[in-house]
Formats: structure tokens, sequence, C-alpha cells
């Protein structure tokens, strides 16, 4: 996907500057609160371990300005999630973001090269998973 290959530092996007409101769903508990520790030093963040909780927010018009989202978990993948938020909300479906640590089924990689989203690689850098979704932003609006 092109933002897995543009440089953080390309002046063809502008970084978005500002507070969002982010949502970190990771079904390992560390990791979960790694990046909600990381990211509450700029935003406005809830996390949870379950994918169901994650797509019962958004449903209860929860707002997000960002869901970073882990690409394999039991029970409801990071795919199933995406696609079920996508069908009847398919711009919040544009403001996930995948976090995947390159180890995943063949499905998870047609998913990821789709070009249809965009996604992160673990191991999480705190600076540069903080410009990462500052650009993504930014490319939004």
């Amino acid at each position: 996907f092109p933002w897995a290959l543009m440089t953080l530092a390309s002046p063809v996007v502008p970084l978005f500057r500002g507070r969002l409101r982010v949502l970190v769903v990771d079904d390992e508990p560390v990791l979960l609160m790694l990046v909600c520790q990381i990211l509450r030093l700029d935003h406005e963040v809830d996390g949870t371990t379950d994918p169901r909780d994650a797509f019962a927010r958004v449903e209860r018009g929860e707002r997000y300005d960002v869901i970073l989202c882990d690409l394999v978990m039991p029970g409801m993948t990071g795919m199933e999630l995406h696609g079920r938020i996508r069908q009847s909300w398919p711009d919040v479906a544009q403001r996930m973001i995948f976090l995947t640590a390159g180890a995943f089924t063949e499905e998870a990689g047609r998913f990821l090269d789709s070009g249809a989203v965009v996604w992160f690689e673990k191991p999480i850098d705190p600076d540069r998973l903080r410009a990462f979704i500052a650009a993504r932003v930014a490319a939004l609006h």
C-alpha cells in the first residue's frame, strides 16, 4: 500500500496537528496498554481488547478520528471488524489503521495488499506511530 511505502517526511502530505479521539483495538492487553499510553501524550484514547466492543462503540455513535486495530485477533479479526463497520459507516472504515507484525494468513496478506486499507507494521516505535497517524489524518482532511 502506498502509505506503507511513503516516507513520513514527505512534503506532499502536511502533518496534522491537533488532539484526536483514538480507539485502539488489540487482543494483547500489554500491547494495548503500551499503544494507549504512547498516544495519550497527544490524544484522547480509548482502548479495548474485544473487537465486538469496538463495533458496539461505533454502533452507539461514539466518534473516533482514528481506529488503530490489530489485524489478527480471536473471535473477530480486524478484517471482519473493518467489513462490518464499512457496511454501515464507510467513512469510519476509512479512518482505520491496521497494526500487524507481518505474520498473517494469505487472506490477511491480500487484504493489506488490496490498497483499500492502511497499515502500520509492528514493533511499535512511538515517534513513527504518532507521525504516521498525523500524516494519515491530514490526508483525510
